[in-house]
């Protein structure tokens, strides 16, 4: 049992802690996006599937001799992959789906190493239980997969507290490696103790699979019996709700904050230890209980529905982050407490486990690739939520007819109901804050969704805007009549630190680039003879600005746009010559961290001249970058400047901070400068953030 036990271990925490750390190498590669960690979610969970598809084949129709053969020669033909190093050939060049590629990448970088991973669980188990013709010993089975899950979990909590901050991701990949190769050799030892092993079943002759509504009951007695395809239903159900959750919240907690593994992990950890309690235990019976977990379930369902629509969805972080991920634990108790509930005997454990990974693997493929294309808002957690009071109904129906041997759920029914007219309560008034000011056009992609909101009145009317939102983050407005088409707005007005950068600099043919173009606001400050240059990765945006606003069409400078990741493309570019390079790119609320490292800001210098400034907008509820931007500055010889800009009722301008990175003394001593900006505070033990390392809990506001 200790060569089967470590090796599943072993497994499950290399499994898991290969997640973050691909993840890690290649976010930089695609804009910093939180969909760059929905399509590895999608990756890990087909790789899963496909690994559980292995083991239960090789389990029902191969011999354990050649069962046992085939799986050594794979777990060799793995090691000659290693290291995990992601091939700088994958970089994206220009206007390809992102997607596709990180698909691609990750097969070729991880995929046989991964699904070599994937396969040990249920195969080992099922070796196991194969060697124990003992009913009563093969029955703790499943106690394996409670294992496995506390491996998951270690591997994931391990990354951003024990590695990220003190290990290089190069460094990462090289270590897990060798980890792997450990691995291999457990997995070979237990692979040739199963060929030698005796052919006993080991099948607990007490446990059944149950039909749908008796599946739904605790209280059963089971026989060995082949799962019938109710059973399958149910399994596939529940486990494509939790997955559909856990990718639907991380969406949601990750879009507005910060793309990085920390806020990647606590979700899927969460996910993962609802496993443990629901498998761990004598006879696999977990710590879930119905009577006991569904009101707490149904009152997640409500507070989750309400905060989609609170505060015209901007909660603040300490509320958003900790009401989601309770609510993600709750919901997902319920869905593999039913699982654990309603698990066959030991002899289809791989069926069991190849049918919950296929819905789970449902669940990532709805969230990462049919939504996108579906919907034009983010429908999938209300929809999931929905779902999950309607299945909470009806496993509470059955008690109607119960209620006194079960007077502790005398209330679910009506909980249920109740949870469920919440959910239709604030989808429509979700569908209602989409809609509200005149949404004029909506559309999502890989990036996530935009807007364009008209208010104000007709073209005539001096108080007509638009503006452009990335989810609920406002991204760029503009006044659309005649004569104030051209007044710069919102973070960028005369006043802001671009404004004072822009201002500055009043020589003839000025050369400004733009990392991350909004609607072109700046490009208003464009002469005759000016040239201004925009990186944007999403081409969507770059529709938007054209199509409906008019920056970049009434500018009199020459407007070029790159379509690509900024830094990528200006990696590329040979020196640029900037007067002025405006960093500006946001996901939702938050800054791409690959665009605020020590490599980062050695691009930025090579493209300015030598008395041209970098202009960082880090305007945010929730991260004081400033910090990070000045030991960044210090660190390349340069000095670092804070404007705060806090309009007092002005109409065109909203609040702003920018830092400007410059050497020009005249720009640093100018009377505008000097009388907007304002210091910025150190933090105690900051390092320096490179593509290696960073940070967010020590500049969390």
């Amino acid at each position: 049992m200790i060569l089967y036990a470590a090796t599943i271990l072993v497994s499950s925490f290399l499994l898991f802690l290969v997640q973050p750390i691909i993840a890690k190498q290649i976010l930089p590669w695609f804009g910093g996006s939180a969909a760059v960690w929905t399509t590895c979610l999608i990756f890990f969970q087909f790789a899963l599937l496909g690994g559980y598809a292995y083991s239960d084949f090789s389990n029902r129709f191969l011999k354990h001799k050649t069962q046992s053969i085939i799986h050594i020669v794979l777990l060799v033909l793995s090691l000659m992959l290693l290291p995990i190093l992601a091939s700088s050939e994958w970089k994206p060049i220009g206007n390809e789906d992102p997607l596709w590629r990180i698909l691609g990448l990750l097969l070729v970088t991880i995929g046989l190493p991964y699904f070599m991973l994937s396969t040990t669980g249920p195969l080992v188990q099922s070796w196991f239980a194969r060697e124990h013709a003992d009913p009563e010993t093969a029955k703790r089975v499943y106690r394996f997969f409670a294992l496995s899950n506390l491996g998951a979990i270690l591997g994931l909590l391990a990354y951003p507290f024990a590695i990220e901050m003190w290990v290089t991701t190069h460094t990462q990949a090289i270590g897990w490696s060798i980890g792997y190769g450990l691995f291999a050799l457990l997995c070979i030892g237990s692979a040739w103790r199963a060929m030698k092993s005796s052919d006993h079943a080991g099948i607990d002759p007490t446990e059944e699979p149950k039909p749908l509504f008796d599946a739904l009951s605790e209280e059963h007695t089971s026989k060995d019996k082949q799962p019938s395809w109710q059973n399958y239903s149910l399994w596939l159900v529940l486990a494509a709700l939790a997955s559909m959750m856990l990718m639907a919240v991380t969406n949601h907690i990750t879009q507005n904050v910060a793309s990085i593994p920390f806020m990647w992990v606590v979700p899927l950890a969460l996910y993962l230890l609802t496993f443990v309690f629901c498998f761990e235990g004598r006879g696999g019976k977990g710590f879930y209980s119905r009577k006991f977990w569904l009101l707490p379930t149904f009152i997640a369902i409500c507070l989750m529905a309400w905060g989609v629509t609170a505060k015209y969805g901007f909660l603040a972080i300490d509320i958003a982050i900790p009401l989601y991920c309770a609510g993600l634990f709750l919901v997902c108790m319920f869905c593999h407490g039913e699982l654990a509930a309603s698990k066959p005997a030991a002899k289809y454990l791989t069926r069991f486990y190849l049918v919950m990974s296929l819905g789970g693997a449902i669940g990532g493929l709805f969230v990462g690739l049919i939504a996108p294309k579906i919907f034009s808002a983010y429908w999938e957690m209300l929809l999931g939520l929905g779902i999950l009071a309607l299945m909470a109904l009806i496993l509470t129906a059955k008690y109607f007819t119960g209620i006194k041997q079960r007077p502790i759920l005398v209330a679910a029914p009506m909980a249920a109901i109740l949870s469920l007219v919440a959910v239709i309560y604030y989808a429509y008034d979700y569908d209602w804050l989409l809609k509200e000011g005149g949404t004029i056009h909506t559309e999502r992609n890989f990036y996530g969704r935009l807007s364009v909101k008209q208010m104000g009145g007709g073209f005539s009317s001096p108080e007509a805007q638009r503006m452009m939102l990335h989810g609920t983050i406002v991204h760029g407005k503009e006044y659309v009549s005649e004569p104030y088409r051209r007044i710069p707005t919102s973070y960028y007005t005369e006043t802001s630190g671009v404004g004072l950068a822009l201002s500055h600099y009043r020589q003839p043919q000025r050369k400004v680039g733009g990392v991350g173009m909004g609607v072109g606001t700046i490009a208003t400050y464009g002469r005759k003879g000016d040239v201004f240059n925009f990186y944007e990765i999403n081409p969507e945006v770059v529709e938007i600005a054209r199509n409906y606003f008019y920056f970049l069409s009434d500018s009199d400078a020459k407007v070029q746009i790159a379509l690509g990741d900024g830094r990528l493309v200006l990696e590329k570019q040979p020196p640029q010559q900037y007067d002025v390079l405006a960093v500006d790119a946001f996901s939702g609320d938050a800054v791409p961290v690959h665009l605020v490292t020590r490599e980062a800001l050695a691009i930025y210098l090579k493209h300015i001249k030598p008395n041209g400034s970098v202009a960082f907008h880090i305007t945010s509820r929730y991260l004081s970058l400033a910090p990070v931007i000045k030991k960044l500055a210090d660190d390349a010889g340069y000095q670092a400047v804070m404007i705060a800009d806090r309009p007092e009722g002005g109409r065109y301008s909203s609040k702003s901070d920018w830092v400007i990175v410059t050497k020009n003394k005249r720009l640093l001593n100018d009377p505008a400068v000097l009388k907007n900006s304002v210091k910025i505070d150190s933090v105690a033990g900051m390092r320096i953030w490179t593509d290696d390392f960073s940070n967010l809990f020590q500049i969390l506001k």
